[in-house]
């Protein structure tokens, strides 16, 4: 018996017990007193000190591999980057501020940008966070925060992880993660699956409790106290799923599975893991350090080097997601009282139709370079003559096929009508259930309402589903909902025609999907519309399916 059960959001399953080790709270803000004697020598240390911290980063990251090895190199060339020093040693000399305050109030610009953007970018904003307390950190000559080292196998219980800190984690030592805070989308709850271990996030009060040790569940999201002492017991390991690379059910119909990407090393990743393309290319990273607009060569250049890997293959292209709420300086940005709302997506396109007719021309001329069989997409579309402007701007670029993001509401109740206009749509199941919810999913306090298996997510998607089938177009899912092996096959009951996911994912999710039958997973697909709640979702869904996790 269980002396309290707590429950969150369960994010990588299997079942494991043992002592608890609490990881180290971040940080707090550095004094900005006494100011420094001599400013110039001050700043002059900001860069040493990032340096430092990034070639522990770039060691570490050469221990491990795959997505691990991705993340602690991508969080290295976050602290090593030039613009958020110079803005620190700027710091220095006018504000006559410690480097590790300048470094703090520097990288703080850089997250709240970030967090503003929403989605995607919005995550990384913990990343800056990172980087900007293992600097501030080198300059105090302290420990940094993070991962203690174990003595044993323990559970690691937290605020929330930094995904450096994930990628780091041993899976011999690390029985299963908790989380206070965190979403389904997190790096935390991507890298914990692809490291097989236990995870569950948005604990509401998990961080109050004495206990000594917990019994942690990471497919239902339950964590308990046991009564007495906690036997140490580490998940079934799983073995790595054999898969031949094709989508498919076990009776041949056919569902592509393929991959979300964001720069050249997530495409070499994405091949060696079997993707049988790209579902979801965001093409953000061009944009982000740029203080004017990106030539038309530069985004051409750019592009093909993601898009290469992926020759004879299709690769679909989401253009630039920004808005005025987003730092680009050449897309002049406004103050607006909810940016997540805003002038975003299609509609920045739509007030600056150069920016969005040159990408589309570097687009096309980087499809050509490379060989790929390349789609285009348009996020923040709400409505069927949003989607027929777009996709007539995509075919007078010379682009054979067009199509958007179902990520509003209003998008998934017309979808028929905007599958007329285009030639296929994409689920980007994350923003759809924050805004389906009302709830922002970079908060752990609402993380539930995130749950990707919430009925009512899910009775949306199969409105565009029945849509793709009616108009015989095809639907894929690019939202984080696609790796999870389950919901995967719930998906393709529901209609959806394509998954797109995180490379880690893709072996499993096309293993599971090629041990059902699509009549199987129609029968989830039903449970699963027919649940009150996630849990009970996920449930019906999974006897449905027999055997898959």
């Amino acid at each position: 018996m269980a002396a309290l059960q707590l429950t969150g959001v369960g994010v990588s399953p299997g079942r494991a017990s043992g002592p608890v080790v609490r990881v180290a709270e971040p940080l707090g803000e550095p004094s900005a007193v006494p100011a420094p004697t001599d400013a110039e020598a001050e700043a002059g240390r900001i860069a040493p000190a990032a340096a430092a911290v990034a070639d522990r980063l770039n060691a570490k990251a050469a221990t491990v591999e795959g997505d691990s090895r991705a993340v602690l190199e991508t969080t290295a060339a976050m602290a090593m980057d030039p613009a958020l020093a110079k803005q620190a040693a700027k710091l220095v000399r006018e504000r006559a501020l410690p480097a590790p305050r300048a470094v703090f109030e520097a990288a703080n610009v850089f997250a709240a940008s970030l967090e503003a953007a929403g989605g995607y970018l919005a995550e990384r904003a913990q990343d800056v966070r990172d980087v900007r307390d293992r600097i501030v950190a080198e300059l105090l000559g302290i420990d940094p925060p993070g991962v203690p080292e174990l003595a044993g196998p323990s559970v690691l219980v937290a605020r929330d992880l930094a995904p450096a800190d994930t990628a780091g984690l041993d899976p011999a030592k690390v029985l299963a993660l908790v989380t206070e805070e965190g979403g389904p989308t997190s790096h935390t709850a991507i890298l914990a699956r692809s490291l097989g271990i236990p995870a569950v996030v948005a604990v509401r009060g998990v961080l109050a409790l004495e206990a000594e040790g917990l019994i942690v569940d990471g497919a239902t999201g339950s964590v308990e106290v046991p009564d007495g002492p906690v036997e140490v017991v580490a998940a079934a390991v799983q073995a790595e799923p054999e898969w031949d690379g094709v989508g498919r059910t076990s009776d041949g119909q056919r569902v592509k599975i393929i991959a979300n990407v964001g720069s050249a090393e997530d495409a070499a990743t994405s091949v060696a893991a079997g993707a049988e393309g790209v579902g979801l290319f965001r093409t953000e990273f061009c944009y982000l350090s740029a203080t004017t607009e990106p030539s038309v060569e530069a985004q051409r250049a750019a592009y093909a080097k993601v898009l290469s890997p992926f020759q004879g293959k299709p690769v679909v292209v989401r253009t630039l997601d920004a808005g005025a709420d987003k730092p680009l300086p050449f897309l002049t940005p406004e103050d607006e009282p909810n940016p997540a709302l805003g002038v975003r997506g299609l509609r920045i396109g739509r007030e600056q139709q150069g920016v969005l007719d040159r990408q589309l021309e570097a687009i096309a001329a980087a499809a050509t370079d490379s060989g790929a069989e390349v789609s285009v997409m348009a996020p923040m579309v709400a409505t069927a003559e949003e989607a027929a402007w777009f996709a007539e701007r995509v075919r007078a670029a010379g682009l054979p096929r067009a199509g958007v993001m179902i990520e509003i509401p209003a998008a998934a109740l017309s979808a028929k009508e905007i599958l007329a206009e285009v030639d296929f749509v994409s689920l980007g199941t994350n923003d759809l259930a924050q805004y389906v919810f009302a709830a922002d999913r970079m908060l752990g306090a609402l993380a539930s309402l995130n749950d990707p298996w919430q009925p009512a997510l899910l009775r949306l998607i199969a409105l565009v589903g029945e849509a793709g089938i009616a108009l015989g177009k095809p639907v894929g899912v690019c939202g984080e909902a696609a790796a999870d092996p389950a919901l995967g096959c719930v998906l393709v009951g529901l209609g959806v025609t394509s998954l797109s996911m995180n490379a880690a994912a893709l072996a499993r999710v096309g293993s599971t999907l090629g041990g059902v039958t699509a009549d199987a997973c129609r029968e989830a697909a039903r449970a699963a519309l027919a649940a009150k709640d996630p849990a009970h979702a996920r449930e019906a869904a999974r006897a449905a399916l027999g055997t898959v996790s």
